[in-house]
C-alpha cells in the first residue's frame, strides 16, 4: 500500500490572520475520497465556490501564490500545499471562510504536527505520478533565477539562494523522497529584509505580519525611528538588531533556514502540478513567480 493514495484521518481546524490581508480566517481540512485531489472551498461565498489546487488556476504571485477560478480566489496557499505534498497527502478538501489562509507561525509545521499526530488514511487506489519526459530549463535573465528539471526515478529538490546579502550569504538546501519533511523542511519560516518592510506595508502587503511569523534580516544599523515604528506596528516592546544580523525576536532553527523555506515554497508551488512528481529540480534564486511560470511552461511544452 506504499504507493496508494492517502488522505486525512479526520478534520482539522486552524484559525489566524492572513499574512498579507491581515484578515482573520477559519480554515478546516477535511478528508476526501480517492482521485479528489486538493480542492479549496470558500465557505463565505457558498458551497459551490470551489478552486482546485491546479497550475491552471494560478492567478498571481505577489509575495505568495494566488489561485482563482470563476472569480473565486484563495491566496497564500503554498505552506499548506507543501505540508500535503511533503506528507504524501493526495486528497483533501480545504474549507476557508476568507480569501487568505492563516499564516500561523510562517511555516508548514502547525499543519504537519497536527496531521502526523493522527497519521494518514490509506486509500484503496494506486497513486499516479507525473514523470519528467526530458531535461527542461527555465530562466529569468533579469533576476538571474533559473529552474532546471531533469528526469528521475523519484522526487528531489536542490535550492540555492543569493540575495547579495552579507548576512545570509549564499545558502543551499536539499530535499529528497525519504528525507523527513516534518523535521527538516516544515518548521522553516518565511523571511524578509528590514528594508522591505516599509515597501510591503505601503503596498497593502503583510498586514497580518508580526514578529512571531517571520525572520527579519537586518543588513545595516537600525535607526531609532525605524525601531520605534516597528514596535508600534507589531506591538513589540523589546526589539533590536542582534549581532548576527537578525532582529532579536527569534532563534534560527537551521543555519540555512531561509534556503529551506524557499525550498518549502517551491514544493508548495509544484504541488499545483496536481500529482506527485518524479523528477529532479535544481533551482537557483527561486520564488513564486519563476516557480509557477516554469511549472506552466512544463505543461505547455508537454514535459510533464
Amino acid at each position: 500500500m506504499k504507493d496508494h493514495q492517502k488522505t486525512l484521518k479526520k478534520r482539522y481546524i486552524f484559525e489566524g490572520k492572513g499574512l498579507h490581508t491581515g484578515l482573520n480566517c477559519r480554515m478546516t481540512l477535511f478528508p476526501a475520497p480517492a482521485d479528489h485531489g486538493i480542492v479549496f472551498q470558500r465557505t463565505d461565498l457558498g458551497e459551490e465556490a470551489l478552486v482546485e489546487a491546479s497550475w491552471r488556476n494560478i492567478a498571481g504571485t505577489a509575495r505568495s501564490t494566488l489561485l482563482c477560478k470563476d472569480g473565486v480566489e484563495v491566496m497564500t496557499i503554498e505552506h499548506l500545499l507543501a505540508a500535503f505534498y511533503g506528507l504524501g497527502i493526495d486528497n483533501a478538501l480545504v474549507a476557508t471562510d476568507n480569501v487568505e489562509l492563516p499564516i500561523l507561525d510562517g511555516s508548514a509545521r502547525p499543519f504537519v504536527e497536527a496531521i502526523l499526530a493522527d497519521g494518514l488514511q490509506l486509500q484503496n487506489t494506486p497513486r499516479r505520478f507525473l514523470e519528467v519526459s526530458k531535461p527542461f530549463l527555465f530562466e529569468d535573465p533579469e533576476t538571474g533565477s533559473s529552474l532546471q528539471v531533469l528526469p528521475a526515478d523519484s522526487f528531489t529538490v536542490e535550492v540555492e539562494i543569493d540575495f547579495d546579502s552579507k548576512v545570509l550569504g549564499v545558502q543551499k538546501a536539499h530535499f529528497s523522497d525519504g528525507d523527513d519533511f516534518a523535521s527538516a523542511i516544515a518548521p522553516c519560516r518565511t523571511f524578509c529584509f528590514l528594508h522591505e518592510l516599509e515597501f510591503l506595508l505601503n503596498h497593502n502587503l503583510i498586514k497580518g505580519g508580526d514578529m512571531d511569523n517571520a525572520i527579519v534580516i537586518v543588513e545595516n544599523e537600525v535607526d531609532e525611528n525605524t525601531l520605534h515604528r516597528l514596535k508600534s506596528i507589531f506591538n513589540v516592546e523589546n526589539l533590536e538588531r542582534a549581532p548576527e544580523g537578525y532582529l532579536n525576536n527569534l532563534t534560527l532553527y537551521f543555519e540555512n533556514e531561509c534556503a529551506r523555506h524557499k525550498l518549502l515554497d517551491l514544493i508548495g508551488d509544484f504541488a499545483l502540478a496536481g500529482l506527485p512528481l518524479k523528477g529532479k529540480i535544481i533551482a537557483r534564486k527561486p520564488g513564486h513567480a519563476i516557480n509557477t511560470a516554469a511549472l506552466k511552461s512544463m505543461f505547455e511544452k508537454k514535459i510533464l
